[in-house]
């Protein structure tokens, strides 16, 4: 069977739930998801193209109304949107501006606790993410035909992927293999980064050779790229580096035929399925429709939350107002902030005259503060900022955290096709989200031969040459690494990640403003590097135990 998209095959999706009835409790990590009412049918292809659809999607009924989690806020449980909050929300990048949202004001200060509803959203959605690939693979056990053993070895780089995620956030996760009624038991640190790294070599040479796979669905390459990754986090997970492995795996991504997009821009347009320049990137992508995958999880919330109603070029009609760039993020362009193009404190914004996009850019224009300024006085491509006067005056940074323009406004997630043709939506997006892209293992390798004290200024200069960055690295220091991360991956959310390696999350080593809930940052108790395991599951599962100081 010849499938050239998993877009094509999100309907399909919708269809397996009819086999799965896959409506769970939130406080039942023990998910059984099988309705004794439904068909007791297995459509092996509607259930492994769901394997896929899961991480942009979050029910069977389009937008909202027939969620897959009980009790959960549809919009807030996904997949993508509750790694990223928990990636993103609490660091140096992003703040969120209403803080009267629920527990956005933990999130932001880094004070959570374990019943903490945006910690047990993303920890109930890997669990449940995860039942589904138990029950796929318990419906396939046996089968040797050669697309069963590809889409088995996927699910199972799918189900590896959030282990690395439960692995990553919390330290441990609820472990299962099965689809039963077995309660999950406790696999933390060592032997569940052993049993990912394990999974990952068992699977290998049943998927797709590197650029073989239908865009959509895992390759080699993926499965490289998720290697190299928990081996550069070795030391974090196990408390044993094991650098040498994150440059081997890194290496044989770089050399498996994908390429660095020449305009870094376009990985984040509303083609970057059918551009080839952004597809050559482009390892595994979260697929995204504007007609066919409507939701409040995936692309929609980067760009509706990064918009306010009057920023031109704003690609949606529906802009949420939300999140906003710390002066630490713009600090990674501009060491200092006084070189930020911004519109002069004498000049009044006109209260007429600015109602079209033609409008708003001559006036910013006129003043140097439109986001192809930004970007020339960065000198770095990758400056996808906004201060002019769209949406109202902007801060650089706040003494208090009272709405959207109390920073400057990210756009680098865009509802805009490269080839200037019509979008699917005006309001939801039809942007993919690169969830692993070449870029990756060239900063992994750099920072891999860096803590092995070798040469890691040539990766590092690749990504800096691709950004038409006009300052190449002469020598590579530590705050150069982790700088450079957050310069090539903010806003995709990993940064709370690389922060906890570099040991920069909670420690002194580096403050930035709001960090610990003040204006100019504060350290905070090493406990926060990990997660709590929310109450609801201990409750629910004695095999689990809370994380210290929980």
């Amino acid at each position: 069977m010849k499938i050239k998209t998993i877009k094509q095959l999100f309907s399909a999706a919708l269809i397996a739930s009819l086999s799965l009835g896959v409506t769970s409790c939130i406080n039942d990590l023990n998910i059984s998801p099988i309705d004794p009412q439904a068909d007791g049918s297995f459509d092996q292809q509607g259930v492994f193209v769901k394997g896929y659809a899961m991480l942009g999607l979050t029910g069977q009924k389009g937008i909202a109304g027939s969620a897959d989690l009980d009790g959960q806020d549809e919009g807030e449980s996904g997949f993508y949107r509750t790694t990223f909050n928990c990636n993103e929300l609490p660091t140096d990048e992003c703040l969120w501006a209403w803080q009267d949202n629920q527990d956005i004001p933990q999130f932001t200060n880094i004070s959570w606790n374990s019943s903490s509803q945006r910690t047990e959203w993303v920890y109930v959605r890997l669990g449940y993410n995860i039942t589904q690939y138990n029950f796929f693979l318990d419906q396939t056990e046996g089968k040797t035909d050669e697309e069963t053993l590809r889409q088995r070895a996927e699910i199972r780089f799918l189900r590896a992927l959030h282990y690395w995620y439960f692995l990553d956030l919390f330290g441990k996760a609820p472990f299962k293999e099965h689809f039963n009624n077995e309660l999950p038991v406790e696999k933390k640190g060592a032997e569940l980064y052993a049993y990912i790294q394990n999974e990952l070599n068992e699977i290998e040479s049943n998927m797709y050779e590197p650029r073989q796979a239908p865009f959509g669905r895992a390759d080699k390459a993926a499965n490289w790229l998720l290697r190299a990754r928990l081996y550069l986090n070795a030391g974090v997970y196990t408390g044993q580096t094991d650098y040498a492995k994150a440059e081997k795996y890194a290496g044989k991504v770089i050399d498996s035929g994908y390429e660095l997009c020449d305009n870094y821009a376009e990985l984040f347009m509303a083609d970057n399925d059918e551009n080839p320049n952004a597809m050559q990137e482009i390892i595994l992508p979260i697929r995204q429709d504007g007609v066919k995958t409507r939701n409040y999880g995936g692309s929609v919330y980067l760009i509706c939350a990064t918009r306010i109603a009057g920023m031109p070029r704003m690609g949606t009609t529906n802009g949420w107002s939300c999140i906003f760039a710390r002066a630490a993020m713009v600090q990674k362009f501009f060491s200092n902030l006084d070189d930020v193009p911004m519109l002069p404190a004498d000049v009044e914004i006109p209260t007429k005259g600015l109602d079209t996009d033609e409008q708003i850019d001559d006036f910013d224009a006129k003043y140097g503060i439109r986001t192809e300024d930004m970007i020339k006085a960065a000198g770095d491509d990758r400056a996808l900022l906004y201060s002019g006067v769209g949406g109202g005056r902007r801060k650089l940074q706040t003494d208090a955290i009272t709405g959207f323009t109390n920073g400057l406004s990210i756009v680098k997630w865009q509802n805009y096709r490269s080839d200037g043709k019509p979008v699917n939506h005006t309001e939801y997006p039809d942007t993919d989200i690169p969830l692993f892209r070449l870029a990756e293992a060239y900063l992994t390798r750099a920072e891999a031969l860096f803590r092995q004290d070798k040469d890691a200024t040539a990766d590092i200069n690749k990504l800096r040459s691709r950004a038409n960055c006009t300052r190449m690295v002469e020598t590579v220091t530590e705050q150069e690494l982790i700088d450079e991360w957050s310069r090539e991956f903010y806003m995709e959310g990993r940064r709370r990640s690389d922060l906890v390696r570099f040991d920069m999350f909670t420690t002194n080593k580096y403050v930035w403003d709001w960090k610990g809930g003040t204006m100019n940052g504060a350290p905070v108790a090493s406990h926060y590097n990990v997660f709590p395991v929310p109450v609801s599951d201990l409750n629910n599962n004695p095999n689990m135990s809370q994380n210290p100081n929980y």
